[in-house]
């Protein structure tokens, strides 16, 4: 094979034993789909994701929510930004050649690296005094390293986007080099989350930064798309996690098998609502039309993410409750679990809504709706109510856009991709 092969033939069996020049994927190849090795270097983000959601579920076991919060959220946003960072380079830009092969598995390694630091950074929160980033910020350092060498290549081999993979080294080398100056050096704690929340913004602001409002890198909307879905699958995972952790410790009561299958019932049943909440909008078809909409659906959906791993979070802190192993009040169990569905839910409908330019009364309604069930969970908890009928009710809440999409809400869906100019087959 030449060194002008096509990149289309990486990802789809055909082995690239030589390099392949980096002059960006074609945005609109027919049939685009994720590779096994997007595949493979998801699931080190099993590990970040599976390890945050544990240290946060038995911090807020422990009584310490506010720290919890605290601590996941900037494991979270971090987990995010670093995902995201790949997958868009990779829609982009993706050989699958021998090289790019290898760069990924470095990113991967720094991936579990960072992982690894999660610990550190939890307990750190927890008690106090500074924040404890130094492991992760070194596998962000190795994930950063291998991405900046990619960027070096598409700027090298692609006239084009030399600007932009230039830029793109700038400035997220100057980022990181932040980031390793609040790791390791000794400021105070007011001063370590202010400049996070500094260099957490720069972070969000790269691709404003490094392609401003021109059409930037030549991203595959349908390919993004199904990565991003993909990844809120794996993030979804929690929630079987969950469920495990919610009913495993059960069945040695004398209640256990009750309980057990009370508890299965709803953590299944409110991982299953939510996947079809999120696969009823087809996003793909979306930023075909919406290409200048890339930066919202990319980054909005990061507290999206959020709300999926603390729902998954929350089912083990359920868990913990129904085990004795909590401090929590009734209340707080199920306000663990009902604050981040809200939150996913809330914003599948505010991305639905902004991609779309189109607002909805009937989402109005079913927002309603599922609000009137989730704080009638919590007064119903707060009355005596076991925490697994509770838990069912939760359950309840994204099913309530499951019924309004599938009865009415798929065919104001259509007239709104209409009016964009798609067509969803089959509704």
């Amino acid at each position: 094979m030449s060194d002008s092969a096509d990149p289309g033939d990486a990802g789809r069996g055909k082995p690239l034993h030589r390099l392949v020049r980096m002059t960006g994927r074609d945005p609109e190849e027919h049939g685009r789909t994720s590779t096994p090795l997007e595949l493979l270097f998801d699931l080190t983000f099993v590990v970040a994701v599976g390890t945050a959601a544990d240290h946060f579920a038995e911090m807020v076991a422990e009584g310490h929510p506010g720290q919890a919060v605290t601590a996941f959220v900037l494991a979270m946003f971090a987990i995010s930004v670093a995902w995201i960072s790949f997958s868009w380079f990779a829609s982009a830009f993706g050989t699958d050649d021998w090289l790019y092969r290898l760069l990924t598995m470095v990113q991967m390694i720094g991936v579990v690296v960072f992982s690894l630091g999660l610990p550190a950074m939890f307990h750190s929160v927890d008690e106090g005094g500074h924040l404890e980033l130094r492991v992760m910020v070194i596998g962000y350092v190795v994930m950063r390293i291998a991405m900046l060498l990619q960027w070096w290549r598409a700027a090298r081999d692609s006239p084009a986007f030399h600007d932009v993979g230039m830029a793109n080294i700038r400035w997220t080398a100057i980022v990181q080099l932040g980031w390793i100056a609040v790791a390791f050096t000794h400021l105070p704690l007011a001063a370590v989350f202010t400049a996070f929340v500094i260099l957490g913004a720069l972070e969000l602001a790269l691709p404003l930064l490094t392609q401003g409002t021109a059409d930037g890198t030549p991203w595959h909307p349908h390919h993004v798309a199904e990565r991003y879905g993909l990844f809120a699958i794996i993030v979804l995972g929690e929630g079987v996690v969950g469920t495990v952790a919610s009913s495993g410790g059960l069945l040695g009561g004398a209640d256990g098998m009750h309980w057990t299958g009370t508890v299965v019932i709803a953590g299944v049943g409110l991982t299953f609502g939510m996947w079809w909440v999120y696969f009823a909008t087809p996003f793909g078809d979306v930023l075909v039309h919406r290409r200048s909409r890339g930066y919202l659906f990319g980054y909005g959906h990061i507290p999206l993410f959020i709300g999926i791993a603390g729902a998954g979070a929350g089912l083990h802190v359920a868990g913990l409750q129904l085990e004795h192993h909590s401090q929590l009040s009734d209340v707080a169990v199920v306000l663990s679990l009902a604050i981040p569905v809200g939150l996913y839910l809330l914003m599948v409908y505010l991305l639905h809504t902004l991609l779309l330019s189109a607002a909805d009364r009937f989402h109005l309604l079913l927002i309603s709706l599922t609000l009137v069930l989730l704080l009638t969970a919590v007064l119903l908890s707060a009355v005596g109510i076991a925490i697994a009928v509770c838990l069912l009710i939760v359950m309840l809440a994204p099913f309530v856009t499951v019924i309004g999409y599938e009865t009415i809400g798929h065919r104001h869906q259509q007239q709104m991709l209409e009016a964009l100019g798609t067509h969803t087959p089959g509704r």
